[in-house]
């Protein structure tokens, strides 16, 4: 998995009712874009992730 600083992100529910997470990726730590990423949820809360299955990564710049 490779992100950008930048590119916003999805988490899934990992149970029936729970409601997916969005934010922003606000730093990348791992070499050539792999994680860990400190990322600004959109409830304000700003925490360091090491992504899962549940995690979708929407680019703010496509890979060529």
């Amino acid at each position: 998995m490779k992100a950008t600083q930048g590119d916003r992100i999805t988490i899934r529910g990992k149970t029936v009712g729970s409601s997916e997470r969005h934010g922003q990726i606000v730093e990348v730590h791992g070499a050539d874009g792999a994680p860990p990423y400190v990322v600004r949820f959109d409830d304000g809360h700003q925490t360091t992730v090491i992504p899962g299955g549940d995690f979708v990564i929407d680019r703010i710049h496509p890979q060529q």
